[in-house]
């Protein structure tokens, strides 16, 4: 019997969630699933909290205050039990229906992760615009094959969640993230629905603070396990630019060139400090990594078997 856990993050999502409880039921009895559905509320102000409790067989997970979706993503995954996490909305655009089909992709193809496209948006044009600037970036900077990283409507195997924390934005980067650690991805799409009730959360804070994580997972994807190469490497550059800038402003005070006197030896002097600068921090960064890796129980690898034979 498959057994799987549905992972709920909302906020202020009280007029949804029964209606969506009532899906989800619906689906895994009717595809004979062994489930549990976990509701995390991240600090709701409106009666969601006595919406969940009002719900048969649910496991309800409290904030004190409002700290995100992705640490109420990481609470939920935490807490979950069974071999396969499927993540979803709590604003009932996600369609339940879809969750045999992810599962069942993520078997037929062998995949660790399968993530919903909403190929149909039902959004407002602002938010759907939004959505595709960051695929755009998100394709130069990390690339990571997945058309609609947003989705939440995702189905994972539980052991990608082994040593991994998330935090700030991140939970529209994991398929990255699990990526970069050798997990198999896929995608298929998947209904998405209006919003019948509530209103959205998304805000431009939201995209901006995406877009800095996606800064950060570019980042950990190209030099987690050695910052001095980029950081370094920058340092050198900039060193050998304020060689070639002091050269020539000597070579211009030989032949009695008046031109760039005064700023010449600032801007050598300025790129010899930085390059040094730059240098030092890369060699911290590298030291820092090192003690990440050897304390945190992550690994800059992934193992996909043992075998003894």
């Amino acid at each position: 019997m498959t057994q799987i856990s549905v992972v709920i993050p909302v906020h202020n999502e009280a007029e949804n969630l029964p209606k969506l409880h009532e899906e989800i039921v619906e689906v895994c009895r009717r595809e004979n699933y062994q489930f549990e559905v976990i509701v995390v509320d991240d600090g709701s102000h409106d009666a969601t909290r006595e919406a969940i409790l009002n719900l048969a067989g649910v496991v309800y997970i409290g904030f004190r205050r409002n700290f995100g979706q992705t640490a109420a993503l990481d609470a939920g995954i935490k807490q979950a039990r069974y071999p396969y996490i499927i993540t979803m909305d709590g604003d009932r655009q996600n369609d339940p229906a879809d969750i045999p089909k992810l599962l069942g992709h993520l078997e037929a193809h062998n995949l660790d992760v399968v993530s919903g496209w909403r190929r149909a948006r039902k959004d407002p044009i602002t938010k759907r615009l939004s959505s595709r600037a960051a695929r755009a970036l998100r394709r130069l900077l990390i690339n990571d094959g997945i058309h609609d990283s947003g989705c939440t409507l995702k189905a994972y195997r539980a052991h990608c969640f082994e040593g991994l924390n998330l935090f700030g934005e991140m939970h529209r980067f994991i398929p990255a993230v699990l990526k970069i650690k050798g997990f198999k991805l896929g995608e298929v799409e998947v209904n998405h629905r209006p919003r019948v009730a509530g209103s959205t959360n998304y805000s431009w804070k939201r995209g901006v603070k995406g877009g800095i994580d996606m800064i950060s997972v570019w980042f950990w994807n190209k030099y987690a396990v050695r910052p001095l190469h980029l950081l370094g490497g920058l340092g050198l550059i900039a060193i050998f630019v304020g060689i070639i800038v002091s050269v020539i402003g000597v070579y211009l005070h030989i032949i009695g060139d008046p031109t760039f006197k005064d700023i010449l030896p600032i801007l050598a002097v300025f790129l010899f400090l930085t390059g040094i600068q730059l240098f030092v921090f890369g060699l911290i960064a590298d030291m820092l990594a090192k003690q990440y890796f050897a304390t945190s129980g992550d690994r800059s690898y992934s193992v996909a078997e043992v075998v003894e034979t």
